[in-house]
């Protein structure tokens, strides 16, 4: 990390931001919380950010030990980018930063967010005593990409994933899904496709 301005101080929340605090870097790491992502994914999550930006972000990351390179199985043979096992415990950091910005009398709330995160803004807003009984696998398809939300014990876990066997598909677009879990706008006034389980979708938004 070499050039990089460094805050000097003995403290550890000082040498957390050594490592994460530059522009893009927390970011980044938001966009491979549910899952690994090759370079023109993490682009596409991040389209403000410069491709010299994102590449020396990465580098500076993969340094610190926060991310890595690992090369995808088939189908598809490429080098993609993913968390350690360290970096994923700045998840739920991510998730509080999230639930404490919320709140900011600053912030534009219909700004458009990126489509992991609004699926992480599913983790702020759940309510686990909402639904203790609820347990079920639903997919949420937005485009092509692919998440698989579950729910146990009060638990819910997002992966970027199309599950194997869910008791509910919910298939839309990012703008409706936002519109639907941020906005609470009625099913009903929204293009969005159920299939299966209905009972499990509404449940699943109950606990939003």
């Amino acid at each position: 990390m070499t050039g990089k301005r460094k805050y000097g101080d003995g403290c550890a929340a000082a040498h957390a931001l050594d490592l994460i605090g530059e522009r893009w870097g927390l970011l980044i790491v938001r966009e491979l919380l549910l899952g690994p992502k090759r370079f023109t994914e993490l682009q596409a999550g991040l389209p403000n950010a410069s491709s010299n930006a994102l590449s020396q972000r990465l580098h500076e990351l993969e340094e610190s030990g926060v991310v890595q390179r690992r090369k995808l199985g088939p189908p598809a043979a490429v080098w993609a980018y993913e968390l350690t096992e360290w970096g994923l415990d700045l998840e739920p950091i991510l998730i509080h930063l999230g639930r404490w910005g919320r709140r900011s009398p600053r912030r534009d709330p219909h700004a458009m967010a990126s489509v992991d995160a609004l699926m992480l803004a599913l983790r702020s807003h759940f309510d686990p005593d909402a639904d203790p009984g609820l347990s079920a696998t639903i997919a949420v398809r937005l485009g092509d990409d692919r998440f698989s939300v579950r729910l146990s014990d009060g638990t819910l876990t997002i992966t970027r994933a199309d599950p194997a066997d869910p008791a509910a598909v919910i298939d839309t677009d990012l703008r409706s899904f936002a519109a639907l879990v941020i906005k609470k706008r009625p099913l009903k006034d929204l293009p969005v496709v159920i299939k299966g389980d209905e009972e499990a979708v509404h449940r699943l938004l109950a606990t939003l």
